[in-house]
């Protein structure tokens, strides 16, 4: 009996996202370069049920066991390796099979491979998978790109693997070419954001507000009931629960070093909303923090030498009132941030005339990936209402909570500044609502200097034309 799908790619999220689909009741055949994993996966699929998921050693073989239209994941390393496995892949192909990239490889990739297979009768999706290996293990989000009656053929795979919300499956067809793995770089980028903005309400309330880690597990845990009810806040607070196994510190955070990973989704956003001219400084600050923290080196010397105001906390009585400000400064700062990853998504859609519904994108981050968060529904609802929506800053329903938080956000910022503590992605966000509130900005007397030293020209608010001026 043919199988129905292949995977090839056997590390953790491989061997996770093969089991679940098995586990749904599709028979797979899984393949890896090295012949270990596919043992391992195979031992796996036993112990966990008997699971229908049959393991190769040879591609030819691999290849060969699938049911045609052949339907292919890839979960390897992005770039060359993916060269490197279809070259491997392709010789044993035939026109109409299909090659699903997982992995969290930058679009012009995806769409420069999907031109090439084309030329050759295969069609190729680049598709974005968030939710880590428990997601895929057990339901991830999926962003898949390509040519829509090709996915037809992977839907029914698709919707019954990818996480389960209550109005339905979190997959749905993205895009033509690269746009499914440039909603999932997007994706990160506001994880990106979301990461950093909840990192400095913790700085803030443990170094200014004297939170001990019991207490701001408690307090994530409180907001993780309310409007700010996320997979991000809830792990928040396990991690600050989380002893230390050592016993050297009460909780294993505080022995953690204060330096940041990064594997290239929130540089590439970055690069393409500057590409773009779509504005996205909550996303870019992010990303900077992390540069930032992995100059521990310079950081330590750094703090020999250069002085901050002294930091003493706040009397217990206040601490209930920081609190709640850091919770409206979060929660405000997050809809500008999720407002500049929606509209680089619309931006980016415009550009390559892909036809991106915000809306339906939201509704597939509610379950199964990493942003997943219980305001997501109303950002669907936003563009529901009003699809060809500017900014989820002017949406009414936002607008007046914006309106409502501003003034707990500016009093965060404030208490941070004067504490000497980075708040970069709070700031980023609040001058982004505040740059684009305001019906006149001091560009004008950019467009001035810009004309006196290069002759650029400029525009009158009072008149029709372009206009140079003899500064001297």
């Amino acid at each position: 009996m043919s199988e129905q799908i292949g995977l090839v790619g056997l590390a953790v999220m491989g061997q996770n996202l093969a089991l679940n689909i098995a586990e749904e009741g599709f028979r797979i055949a899984v393949y890896n370069r090295s012949p270990d994993k596919v043992d391992e996966t195979v031992a796996r699929a036993q112990r966990e049920g008997a699971l229908p998921l049959v393991g190769y050693k040879d591609v030819g073989a691999f290849v060969k066991a699938l049911e045609r239209p052949r339907r292919i994941i890839l979960l390897v390393k992005a770039g060359a390796p993916v060269d490197a496995t279809l070259d491997s892949l392709v010789p044993h192909l035939e026109p109409g099979d299909i090659v699903i990239d997982g992995g969290n490889e930058y679009f012009v990739n995806t769409e420069r491979r999907a031109r090439a297979l084309a030329e050759k009768g295969l069609r190729f999706f680049g598709m974005g998978v968030s939710g880590g290996e428990e997601g895929a293990r057990h339901g991830p989000s999926l962003m898949p790109g390509g040519d829509p009656e090709g996915y037809e053929v992977l839907a029914p795979v698709l919707t019954k693997v990818a996480a389960q919300v209550d109005d339905g499956p979190c997959v749905t067809y993205i895009g033509p070419g690269g746009a499914g793995h440039y909603v999932k770089m997007v994706h990160n980028g506001i994880e990106y954001g979301d990461m950093q903005l909840i990192a400095e309400a913790y700085d803030v309330l443990k170094h200014v507000g004297g939170l001990s880690n019991p207490e701001l597990a408690q307090t994530f845990s409180a907001w993780n009931e309310g409007d700010l009810q996320s997979f991000l806040i809830e792990i928040t607070a396990k991690v600050l629960r989380r002893s230390d196994p050592e016993g050297a510190f009460p909780q294993l955070v505080d022995a953690i070093m204060d330096v940041s990973g990064m594997k290239g989704t929130g540089k590439w956003t970055v690069q393409q909303a500057a590409e773009l001219a779509s504005a996205a400084p909550t996303i870019a600050s992010a990303v900077e923090a992390r540069i930032m923290s992995a100059a521990r080196g310079e950081r330590l010397a750094a703090s020999k030498v250069l002085q901050g105001p002294a930091v003493s906390a706040l009397p217990a009585g206040e601490r209930q009132g920081l609190v709640d400000d850091v919770r409206s400064a979060l929660y405000a700062a997050k809809i500008c941030s999720y407002a500049q990853g929606m509209n680089l998504l619309r931006t980016a859609s415009n550009a390559n005339n892909w036809g991106l519904k915000l809306g339906a994108i939201s509704r597939i981050w509610k379950g199964g990936c990493i942003i997943r968060a219980r305001f997501l529904d109303r950002i669907r609802a936003a563009y529901d209402r009003d699809p060809g929506l500017a900014s989820l800053l002017v949406d009414p329903d936002f607008a007046a909570e914006l309106n409502a938080r501003q003034a707990a956000w500016r009093r965060v910022v404030v208490r941070a500044v004067e504490a000497g503590i980075a708040v970069p992605g709070m700031t980023a966000s609040l001058g982004y609502y505040d740059t684009y509130r305001r019906a006149r900005l001091p560009a004008n007397l950019i467009q001035a200097q810009r004309d006196f030293f290069g002759a650029h020209t400029y525009q009158r608010i009072d008149r029709d034309g372009t206009f140079h001026t003899d500064w001297e």
